[in-house]
Order: C-alpha cells, then sequence, then structure tokens
C-alpha cells in the first residue's frame, strides 16, 4: 500500500491499513520511546497509547509535511504527557544550585556508539532524561523546554548540566572497569 492508501484506510478503521502503518513506523518511534523511558515496558506503552492516538487523530491529518514527522510529533507529546502524569515525582534542581562543572570536551561522549549512549541515557532519572532528549537529540531551546514541560529555564538548564555529570560519569566508571580487567 502507498502512503496515501493507508491515510485513506486508516481513516476509515481498516484494521489491515492500520497493522501495516503500525508495523512501518513502531520500529523508529519505538527508539525515539525508548530514549524518553526508562524501560523497554514503559517504552511499549507509550508507543501503544502513541498509536491509539495517530488512530484517533488521522483525520487531523493535513497532508501537508512528511507524514512521518506528524506521527513522530505524536509520539513525542505521548512521551512528555506521560513525563508530566509523572512529574510529581521528578528532582528538579535550581540552577544556581547545581555545583559541578563541566568541561567541554566531547571526547568522552565521541567513543560510544548511539546504542551504548542510549543504553546510559535509559540509566538517568526520569527528569534529566527528558530534558537531555529535548535539547541534546531534538533540538529544543532551554525555553522551549520550560514552557513544553511546565517548569523554568534555569531548572531545565540544571537538568541538562546535571544529565551530562551523570552520563560523563557512567561512561568514566565504565572506562575505570574496563581498564582494572
Amino acid at each position: 500500500m502507498t502512503e496515501e492508501q493507508l491515510i485513506d484506510g486508516c481513516r476509515k478503521e481498516n484494521l489491515r491499513a492500520q497493522k501495516e502503518l503500525y508495523q512501518q513506523f513502531a520500529p523508529l518511534m519505538m527508539g525515539l520511546c525508548m530514549r524518553y523511558t526508562s524501560s523497554r515496558e514503559d517504552a511499549e506503552d507509550v508507543l501503544q497509547d502513541g498509536f491509539v492516538k495517530v488512530f484517533g487523530k488521522i483525520d487531523t491529518y493535513s497532508g501537508q509535511g512528511a507524514f512521518g514527522g506528524w506521527i513522530r510529533r505524536i509520539i513525542l507529546n505521548t512521551a512528555l504527557q506521560k513525563y508530566r502524569d509523572n512529574r510529581s515525582l521528578q528532582l528538579h534542581v535550581p540552577m544556581d544550585e547545581v555545583d559541578y562543572q563541566l568541561d567541554n570536551s566531547e571526547s568522552i561522549m565521541a567513543t560510544l556508539s548511539a546504542k551504548e549512549l542510549m543504553q546510559k541515557i535509559q540509566k538517568l532519572p526520569d527528569g534529566c532524561r527528558a530534558i537531555f532528549n529535548l535539547y541534546a537529540i531534538e533540538g529544543y531551546k532551554h525555553d522551549e523546554i520550560a514552557k513544553e514541560l511546565g517548569i523554568s529555564s534555569g531548572t531545565s538548564k540544571s537538568q541538562y548540566s546535571r544529565a551530562r555529570h551523570l552520563l560523563r560519569q557512567m561512561i568514566e566508571q565504565e572506562q575505570v572497569s574496563e581498564r582494572a580487567i
């Protein structure tokens, strides 16, 4: 089926079209979900909730812009909504309380594969992980993140700084462990 046929079939609630659309886009969207959750099970929940929204909102797709981008935005918003729903459990550290400074060297990060970095990102606390993904991977600005998550820009900056610090610690600890072997 072509993309237009898939969209039309999904608008008509055709199960075959919905299944094909899901199979076509789910693997890519699962990677997005994994970046915003701490486990595969949580990512699968976000993915499923996101596709329920995709199928429910398919009539709103205007045909302008990439269809995959439209789906991606819905899945991202679903992941961010899960974050906002659980925000009361998050730790937010004001910018002026950050007691560490990071150097500008990216050499440690450059030694990792994308899969290794993804595994480390998933180990970050939820708040740090969401902000790291939005800033470093999605390209949002701290003001945009603050608005999207209902936090201050300073909190976004501090959480991003904390995420980088924690990632660097994980990588350095792994390198020390490897040298000890």
